[in-house]
């Protein structure tokens, strides 16, 4: 059943179904897991792109998450929405760049996204309690994305 709050998003707009990650934001529990597991096919789509298009596609995916986070925010009329999940999508891009090819990595990079994007370690936190707006709901989840990268990578690395 849907949150009465969540009854102004409407899959049939694109701001709104983009900010619901394709309906998985809508899922009662644990909505942002459930956003980043639909992120993985994304991903899957565009890891083997060249370097350059990726992180490209990043950048186009936060700056338009900035809007689409905006439009969803003010449809519910609540800041940072757990149902609010493209951040997830972008967060989760970030850990993926340039990971080794692999189920295992994709897992781990789940793993590592998620604890970083839950936990919010300083400064995740810092910048999740001041900045507001859709690009403070983008900025959190790209610098727990880049917390999480740097752990994937190291762990590319040491095996």
């Amino acid at each position: 059943m849907r949150k009465p709050e969540l009854a102004a998003l409407k899959l049939s707009n694109p701001l709104h179904l983009l900010a619901l990650g394709f309906g998985s934001g809508l899922s009662p529990v644990m909505p942002g897991t459930m956003g980043t597991l639909a992120a993985i096919p994304f991903y899957l789509l565009i890891a083997g792109l060249p370097l350059w298009l990726y992180v490209a596609l990043l950048v186009l995916g936060f700056v338009a998450g900035i809007k689409i986070c905006n439009a969803a925010t003010r449809a519910i009329g609540r800041h940072d929405h757990g149902a609010i999940v493209w951040d997830e999508f972008i967060g989760f891009g970030v850990t993926m760049l340039a990971a080794p090819a692999g189920w295992q990595w994709i897992v781990a990079g789940f793993v590592l996204f998620r604890f970083f994007d839950m936990v919010k370690p300083w400064p995740i936190s810092w910048f999740d309690r001041r900045v507001h707006g859709g690009f403070g709901i983008m900025l959190d989840d790209v610098i727990a994305g880049l917390f999480a990268l740097i752990c994937l990578q190291g762990l590319a690395f040491y095996f």
